[in-house]
């Protein structure tokens, strides 16, 4: 009698899980928009308060919507301000929750935006499968205000 009969041990979900996301955090880093269409599943589970008046946040749900936030993160904001930090990544089977703090340069405005983040991902069969970002949207919108 088998005590686990699962083929795949928890350890290696968790270690498949950190991979996963690591390759997320690389590709969104390098601005590899391909890698990360490859990255999201086909259909994702995003939730982004939504902010109308800021114009890279809103609804997504396919792997080609969720990777063009970074693009269009690009073309709103100073990528040369853009700062991100990171204080915690923990992996508790297929689900990651990273927090940290964030900051950047609206371009229209010339203002400023910060705030500490929380970004919880799930991956199954090696794609992000749910993206849920909670960040500071008040300070987002205001910097977006001219």
């Amino acid at each position: 009698m088998s005590v686990n009969s699962s083929p795949v041990k928890p350890a290696s979900v968790a270690e498949s899980t950190r991979a996963v996301v690591q390759a997320f955090l690389t590709a969104r880093l390098a601005g590899d928009t391909e890698r990360l269409v490859e990255l999201f599943a086909d259909e994702v589970d995003w939730v982004l308060a939504e902010n109308p008046g800021v114009p890279w946040i809103r609804p997504r749900s396919t792997a080609a919507e969720c990777a063009a936030q970074f693009t269009e993160l690009m073309e709103h904001t100073v990528p040369e301000d853009a700062r991100a930090s990171l204080d915690a990544f923990l992996v508790d089977g297929t689900d990651a929750v990273l927090t940290g703090h964030v900051s950047g340069t609206v371009r229209a405005t010339g203002k400023s935006f910060e705030g500490p983040f929380a970004l919880r991902l799930t991956v199954e069969d090696g794609r992000i499968t749910r993206h849920h970002l909670y960040e500071n949207s008040l300070s987002i919108a205001e910097a977006c205000t001219p």
